[in-house]
């Protein structure tokens, strides 16, 4: 069974044929701080649903970008440093110095992950923290195209959106691969610095609209102060749009079965 575990914030845990894939390992726990850069910090409201002692063999690591609410203290202590990592090239860098096998991807380029007949590839696809100044002052972000295939067929291609805010650079996404199975939506409306640095309720709309995935499943919307865009604003504006794309809200801890029809 393909599946998806929501843990918190970005963090999921994914089930792709023999792959298993964490992504954006934040592990802090309620009421502590995540430090943001620049002298910036935002206090966790939520408990995610595991930490690195309760993970399940991983086969790879997937990072958007190295932020304190995607990658956090107590996962650089306890994670296994020898699973592949993947991530930015600023990422990787810093990370490598901490002993963990990191690859930073170029945008568009692959890295590719094999077993037998099944291959994991994982593509960078564009992403746009911020724009102007606070642009620069914000770490790199990537998305990621994750496909997987046996026999060289492909059997599952999903689009983790990382902390883009939406625009015309999603369009070429689409142009690329318009037939993305499942889209993760890093959703929340985070403001810092009076600046709107992911998607809110109609940037998130937008994305859908721009980037037309089969279906769609939101995460990273309520787990810190900064974050000021509720879920059901997300719901609300989609129901509201009219775009055909069913949707899945799982709660910490609740695992998505991909095979399932979503209506």
């Amino acid at each position: 069974m393909d599946s998806l575990t929501f843990v918190g914030t970005a963090t999921t845990i994914l089930r792709l044929g023999s792959f298993t894939v964490l992504t954006d390992p934040n592990f802090l726990h309620r009421g502590q701080r995540a430090y943001l850069g620049k002298g910036l910090w935002s206090r966790r409201l939520t408990e995610p649903s595991l930490q690195p002692s309760e993970l399940p063999p991983l086969d790879l690591i997937l990072l958007s970008h190295l932020h304190g609410d995607h990658f956090d203290r107590i996962a650089r202590r306890d994670l296994d440093h020898s699973v592949p990592l993947v991530t930015t090239e600023a990422g990787a860098r810093r990370l490598g110095r901490h002993g963990f096998q990191a690859q930073g991807l170029p945008t568009w380029e692959r890295s590719v992950t094999a077993k037998g007949e099944e291959t994991l590839t994982v593509e960078s696809v564009p992403g746009i923290h911020a724009r102007g100044l606070m642009g620069v002052l914000l770490p790199p972000v990537m998305g990621s195209i994750v496909e997987h295939r046996v026999a060289g067929k492909v059997r599952r291609r999903l689009y983790l959106g990382g902390d883009t805010l939406t625009g015309t650079h999603l369009d070429e996404i689409h142009r690329r691969h318009p037939d993305i199975d499942l889209a993760v939506v890093h959703l929340g409306g985070t403001s810092v610095l009076f600046h709107t640095v992911t998607m809110d309720a109609a940037q998130g709309v937008d994305f859908l609209r721009r980037v037309q995935p089969a279906r769609a499943l939101p995460v990273h919307y309520d787990d810190y102060r900064v974050f000021r865009s509720p879920l059901r604003d997300f719901v609300t504006e989609l129901a509201r749009s009219g775009l055909p794309v069913p949707i899945r809200t799982p709660g910490r801890g609740e695992t998505v079965d991909l095979d399932d029809a979503w209506g």
